[in-house]
Parts: C-alpha cells; structure tokens; sequence
C-alpha cells in the first residue's frame, strides 16, 4: 500500500532538513524546509510507477518549488522505475524520484532540477535523412511489429524489380536507385546474386519479397534508360 512508504520517504526528506506532514490538502505528503527560504516540496506516493502518478505530480508543480514522486522498488529491480526513459521523463519534468525497498531503505534515483536536454546532431539527422530518402508514406505510424518500408527497402525493391527482367550493372539504376551500387553489394536480404563481374541477378528471394511487397509503392523507372541523362527522372 501506498502508506507503507510514507515513513521511509517521511525519514529521508527529514534528513534533508524538511519538516513532512501526511495527506495535506490533497497531496500525499507536504514538506517545508525550517529555514528563511520556506522551500515547500509536495510528493506522490504509488506502488508503481504509472501515468497517474505522473499526472499527479504534474498537477503540484504550480504550487510548490519541488514534487518529488515515490514508488516501491521492484524485486529484482526490474519494475519501470529502473527504466531509462522513466528517469529522462522525470528530469525532463524537473521531478525527483525516490525508490522504497522491502527493508525501508530508499534510494534516490533522480534529483530534481531543471533539465536542458542534450542534443544528439547524428541522431536528428539520421532521421531527417530518412524522412527525406523515402518515398511517399509507405508506413501507418504506430504498425511497430510488422517490417517496415523504409528508404533502404525501398530502393532495394526496386531494383529487384527492375532485375526481375534481366540481369542489369549497378550503373543501370542511376536515377532508380542512387544507392544501388552500396545496396547490391551489401545484399541485406539476400535478394541478389553476383552473376558475372559488375552483372547482377535476382535470387529466388527476391522474387518472393516481390510479391511479399506487391501493395506497397516503390520509385518506377525503366532501368534500360536509366542511364540516360536525356530521359525524365522517375516520379516520386
């Protein structure tokens, strides 16, 4: 229950100089600080960690200068409390966040503070990079368990098709496929068969992943004239 971790949490806000009093106006626990700055700190006691608790704490911030949220420690440490991104949401609220364990111990997993998250230019245009390479919108969001059509796949479809007819160089899919040389050498999927040097094929999965892939847009082009500097780009 909720009020077995009052007094743990009561212990350790009181070793930091608050005085804490239970169930004031609503909120689980109020603590004051004894000197001249009357810093208030309100906090929200859960078993869990859940949205709830949450949207508690995000309903005192307006009236105190810290919220402090408390859960029970999972056994083992795998509850969500040790997750990464609960403890990057906390500090992106500017919450604390205190753990009780079975023996009443508590351990301080997240400081309150205003938080100024870093930035992570490789990862902003990676994704940027993506959103620009992939033609149309081939993925409804939120399908997260099926395989995804991104920019890659694409291309890589692509020139299965194209080898589908016959057997092509990596220069014949210069306006098809940008990536071509890269993608054929690699063969992630296993879709491409070296047949002689610089002459590429289609193996009997690519010929499956063709039909797999049927419903879903790729770029078309006619690779014979791809190569042909006269002739008009595909259409996205």
């Amino acid at each position: 229950m909720e009020t077995d971790l009052y007094l743990p949490i009561k212990r350790h806000l009181e070793s930091l100089g608050l005085e804490v009093k239970g169930e004031v106006r609503g909120c689980d626990l109020v603590a004051v600080s004894q000197d001249a700055t009357e810093r208030v700190v309100i906090g929200e006691l859960k078993q869990s960690f859940t949205l709830e608790l949450v949207l508690q704490g995000v309903d005192r911030v307006s009236a105190c200068d810290e919220v402090w949220l408390a859960v029970a420690l999972s056994r083992r440490g795998r509850g969500r409390e040790g997750d990464s991104r609960v403890k990057k949401l906390c500090r992106l609220l500017g919450f604390g966040l205190l753990a009780v364990a079975a023996d009443g111990r508590v351990e301080l997993l997240v400081e309150p503070a205003p938080w100024t998250p870093r930035r992570d230019p490789k990862r902003r245009s990676r994704i940027v990079e993506e959103h620009r390479r992939r033609r149309g919108d081939p993925v409804v969001g939120g399908s997260t368990r099926v395989p995804q059509m991104t920019a890659y796949r694409q291309q890589a479809l692509a020139i299965a098709r194209a080898l589908s007819e016959g057997p092509l160089r990596p220069r014949d899919f210069k306006i098809l496929a940008p990536d071509a040389a890269k993608i054929l050498l690699r063969n992630v999927y296993g879709w491409f068969e070296r047949i002689a040097r610089g002459l590429y094929g289609l193996t009997p999965a690519g010929r499956a992943a063709l039909v797999t892939w049927a419903p879903h847009p790729t770029p078309e082009c006619s690779p014979r004239v791809a190569g042909d500097e006269s002739s008009p780009p595909a259409r996205p």
